[in-house]
């Protein structure tokens, strides 16, 4: 990918913390699926969708980011 002055996007590791949040999310999502999860399983089963999508942002941006 190139940016708009030319130069090539510099692309490093999510830190650990971006990962792990990244985790947790879609770990939920899928987990929503198969498990009946108590407390925020009502939230998860109804915005389930975004729960994948946010996890993926969160995961992009640590990787785009070096301060993520």
């Amino acid at each position: 990918m190139r940016r708009h002055d030319g130069g090539m996007l510099n692309l490093s590791p999510p830190r650990a913390i971006t990962f792990l949040v990244s985790l947790v999310l879609i770990g939920l999502a899928v987990a929503s699926l198969y498990l009946r999860i108590p407390t925020i399983g009502a939230t998860v089963v109804k915005f389930r969708t975004w729960f994948f999508v946010g996890a993926y942002v969160v995961l992009v941006l640590g990787v785009v980011s070096r301060s993520l």
